[in-house]
């Protein structure tokens, strides 16, 4: 038995490499040695000639058959011996018959020449060479350089490798991918067919090295805020990947500050990406990369505390839950255009600095994937139950989607750009819906609040100030919504209104903000709104039995209202001047009526008609004039004293009108009748307080306190 044949020191690769082998024993009959690589010639011996056996080779043969008879006669006595014998023997036959070049370089150098040949021939259409023995030889020098990296064990690290180690690596692997090719051009020839799987084998053994440490510096990362200050390493001009030119020496490699690799990473990452491609492996090294740099990035969305959430795990959020993942997502999303972004095409640049094509293909994927993740998520909450409460956070994602997306163009390929800006036109007028929608429950709302109880003490209804600081909030957003509204509302009341058509221009509408004759579609909203909340709040007024309250009450709910649409410029130049004259003489009319309703009575009992007859004073009738007034005073200060007048302005409008209303009036009759009195008991009976009395209990109006009868000074 020829053990011989069984084993090789030559890693079987393909098929046709066994074929070889089989094709050799059938000409050798069993028996006859191998003998192409027991006597190698010079570099110019071929294949067919090796095949061809000396001489002195038949010797050896016969020992070797007498050899394996003889263990034959002895397998039924020792079969462990046999195999351990055959090892041996297989082992020495190996070594014997298949000695390894010495120098590696020298090899390389007959490669070279070889390649040479080959194109020559190609080029000349002559009879291509024959392959010759140092092929082999080189293919078994770069398997071993191979197993010595790639071991199963533990493989050898790329960043652990020397610099020249590294180098002569690539070096071999690179005219591999050159003769690969040159033999490539001749697949038709049979007589190349072994040598194309084999030297095939071996690049394909190599690549698959070079791949799992290109994934693995690709992954060795670190997460870190990344440079604000993109400044783009340019590419370079060269987009050719043809494997037949040599592989261009990377250039030395800048201080990027690409997102989360050292230099030394980066420059290892550079050289093995350009030997994958100019190994034919562009496929896998775009892949790799795609993987790696999309997991990155995923892992940069968590430390932002971005999750990825399905559109049904966003419909069952609560509200609260949501905001937060909004807020995390309208971070990321400015991120990816400032940040994000720019720093992945620096990356891109450098790794892929002589194939630009690629780095640009790699951007416009990664941002691509990454944009269609974060746009998911706007669709799912734009596709949420409506809620008033959800305005703000709408509004901020819609200007988002508006503003920031346009910016990313530049790192996107046009197709993608159109793809995402029909994404993006859709979800934002599913957001514009939702908001138009939200205001016109926001009508409904106002309309349906009919409660029969009304506020105590006449304060401010909480209706009105939810509803001023709802539209206070959203005045913020004039701009967007005036956008909103114009762009998206599907009602044709807004040009049968104005007369003329309303062109949304941010600049043109602060010009035209005291031009009432023309409104924007939201300025008729908010008109709408506010209609809707004076007329709920006139009905409310009816509910005070007490005129006077009902009158304290518009006035504290419309200047509550006033200070809301003053203290904000956006509503305030919605609303317009002439508007805010009309509120605030609504105002001035709400004061005269309350001091009718209740100073002018109390002023009655101050009038002299009556007191005066043929001359002198009728004392009974002087009598019944103040304990009128005194009595009527101690209720009003009484009553009033409990009523709410919140805004300090108001309060100390209401409290001095009143006071020089009352106080000249009172301190002239009594002036004018105390001295009727009999000075002593009879005047503290009637004349009860003094002008300062009035003005100290007028003072203590509207404070919401209830306060005992009108004091006065001891």
């Amino acid at each position: 038995m020829d053990t011989g044949k069984e084993k090789s020191n030559i890693p079987e690769k393909s098929q046709s490499f066994v074929s070889r082998n089989n094709e050799k024993d059938e000409k050798k009959e069993g028996n006859q040695p191998d003998s192409d690589q027991n006597h190698p010639q010079n570099n110019e011996i071929t294949t067919a000639e090796a095949q061809e056996p000396p001489p002195d080779g038949a010797t050896e043969v016969e020992q070797d058959n007498v050899a394996g008879e003889a263990k034959q006669d002895n397998v039924a006595a020792d079969p462990e011996t046999e195999i351990k014998e055959g090892e041996e023997a297989t082992d020495l036959k190996n070594e014997e018959s298949s000695p390894l070049p010495p120098d590696l370089n020298k090899v390389s150098e007959e490669i070279d020449q070889y390649i040479s040949n080959l194109s020559s021939s190609k080029q000349d259409d002559s009879n291509p060479p024959d392959v010759p023995i140092f092929v082999e030889h080189f293919a078994v020098l770069v398997e071993a350089k191979i197993e010595d990296y790639d071991y199963s064990d533990s493989p050898v690290k790329w960043i652990q490798l020397s610099k020249e180690d590294s180098t002569s690596f690539l070096d071999s692997i690179n005219r591999v991918c050159r003769l690969s090719s040159a033999l490539s051009e001749f697949s038709s020839e049979y007589k190349y067919a072994y040598t194309i799987n084999r030297i095939d084998g071996v690049l394909q053994r190599a690549m698959s090295y070079i791949e799992e440490e290109f994934k693995s510096l690709l992954e060795d990362h670190k997460l870190s805020d990344f440079d604000h200050n993109n400044n783009h390493s340019k590419p370079r001009q060269s987009t050719s990947s043809n494997p037949n030119q040599d592989a261009p020496e990377p250039g030395p490699v800048e201080e990027t500050n690409s997102p989360g690799y050292v230099d030394e990473n980066l420059s290892n990452l550079i050289r093995l990406s350009t030997a994958m491609i100019l190994g034919g492996y562009e496929s896998e090294c775009r892949l790799a990369y795609f993987v790696a740099r999309r997991n990155a990035l995923d892992e940069s969305l968590h430390k932002h505390g971005f999750e990825k959430h399905s559109i049904d795990d966003v419909q069952k959020m609560q509200w609260e839950s949501l905001e937060r993942e909004i807020v995390a997502w309208l971070k990321i999303f400015r991120q990816c255009a400032a940040v994000h972004f720019p720093s992945e095409r620096k990356l891109s640049n450098a790794v892929f600095s002589d194939y630009p094509l690629i780095s640009e293909s790699m951007v416009s994927c990664l941002s691509r994937n990454m944009v269609i993740q974060l746009l998911t998520f706007s669709k799912a909450v734009a596709m949420t139950k409506r809620a008033a409460e959800k305005l703000f956070k709408f509004l901020d994602i819609y200007e988002v989607l508006r503003d920031v997306l346009p910016t990313m163009e530049s790192l996107l390929s046009e197709e993608i750009v159109d793809e995402l800006k029909t994404e993006t036109s859709l979800i934002r007028s599913w957001f514009a819906d939702s908001m138009i929608s939200i205001f016109g429950e926001l009508e409904n709302s106002i309309k349906a609040d009919s409660g029969k109880t009304p506020v105590p003490g006449g304060a401010v209804h909480p209706l009105t100030r939810y509803t001023m600081n709802y539209l206070k909030y959203a005045c913020e957003y004039k701009d967007t919504l005036e956008q909103v509204f114009r762009e998206h509302q599907k009602i044709d009341r807004v040009e049968s209104a104005t007369g003329s058509e309303f062109e949304y221009n941010p600049e043109a509408q602060a010009q035209n903000a005291n031009n009432e004759a023309k409104q924007s579609p939201f300025q008729l909203q908010m008109m709408k709104v506010m209609d809707l909340l004076d007329a709920n709040l006139e009905a409310k007024s009816k509910l005070y039995r007490d005129p006077s309250l009902s009158s304290i009450f518009m006035m504290n709910n419309g200047r509550y209202i006033l200070q809301k649409i003053k203290g904000s410029t956006e509503i305030n130049s919605l609303m317009g001047d002439t508007w805010y004259r009309k509120r605030s003489s609504d105002l001035r009319q709400y004061h005269k009526c309350y001091q009718r309703e209740t100073w002018g009575k109390l002023l009655n009992c101050l009038h002299p008609e009556g007191l005066n007859v043929n001359g002198k004073v009728v004392k009974p009738v002087l009598k019944d004039k103040f304990n009128s007034f005194n009595k009527m005073f101690d209720e009003i200060h009484k009553t009033q004293s409990s009523w709410v007048v919140s805004d300090e302005q108001l309060q100390s409008e209401l409290r001095v009108s009143i006071s020089n209303m009352v106080i000249p009036a009172y301190r002239s009759f009594l002036g004018r009748f105390s001295s009727v009195f009999t000075p002593g008991r009879q005047t503290e009976k009637y004349v009860k307080y003094q002008a300062e009395d009035i003005e100290t209990n007028i003072d203590e109006l509207f404070d919401g306190n209830a306060a005992p009868a009108g004091r006065r000074r001891v």
